[in-house]
């Protein structure tokens, strides 16, 4: 059996992000499938077209899903329709257009259109994972000084290392319940994007 200690160590750090990502869906109900998927797909056009006239790349402009689905009714009453739906994602390093993406969005969807949230993130993480590797080695290493130091031993080499991260970005969501006028001043604060990196280390005795 490996005598030692194991420990874990956090370590997070924060930066401003640099890019924006906006999940949209369009819908539309209609009596068959063929013409829910025809209208959604008309809709959805447009909706693409509006956010690429606002100076979004087509490569910037992903779809997440698609789905056709028939409507759920009560027993007894008419079979309200089939309805397809159509959701995708935006993303620019504009981060303060968010007013403008809006506005051309809703425009070219109408009713049919939702906003599904938005993601405020950092396109490259690796300097800021590295500086978190750092902190969270550091703060590994001190635990196991000290345990070690309870316990009367002096620590030795590491054996063995553990990691897992992930990082904290800004999400919201809102529903569009009709096509309503949005001032294309709306505006939303980024904050700052968080990254965290955990190590469990094992150190041997020495």
């Amino acid at each position: 059996m490996e005598t030692g200690v194991s420990v874990v160590g956090v370590g997070q750090v924060s930066a401003a992000p640099d890019v924006l990502r906006v999940s949209f869906s369009v819908e539309h109900v209609a009596p068959d499938v063929a013409a829910a998927v025809a209208q959604v797909g008309e809709r959805t056009d447009a909706v693409i077209g509006a956010l690429r006239g606002q100076g979004i790349d087509a490569d910037a402009i992903a779809t997440s899903t698609v789905a056709v689905y028939q409507e759920y009714r009560e027993p007894g009453q008419p079979s309200p329709g089939f309805r397809g739906s159509h959701s995708l994602t935006a993303r620019t390093k504009d981060l303060t257009g968010f007013g403008r993406l809006l506005n051309a969005a809703v425009d070219a969807g109408g009713n049919s259109l939702g906003l599904q949230g938005l993601e405020f993130d950092i396109e490259d993480k690796t300097e800021l994972l590295t500086r978190a590797r750092e902190l969270a080695f550091r703060q590994a290493r001190t635990k196991a000084e000290e345990l070690a130091a309870l316990a009367g031993y002096s620590l030795g080499s590491v054996t063995s290392i553990s990691e897992t991260h992930g990082h904290i970005p800004f999400r919201d969501g809102v529903n569009l319940g009709a096509k309503a006028a949005f001032d294309s001043a709306v505006n939303i604060t980024p904050g700052d994007h968080s990254v965290h990196v955990s190590l469990e280390v094992h150190f041997s005795w020495a």
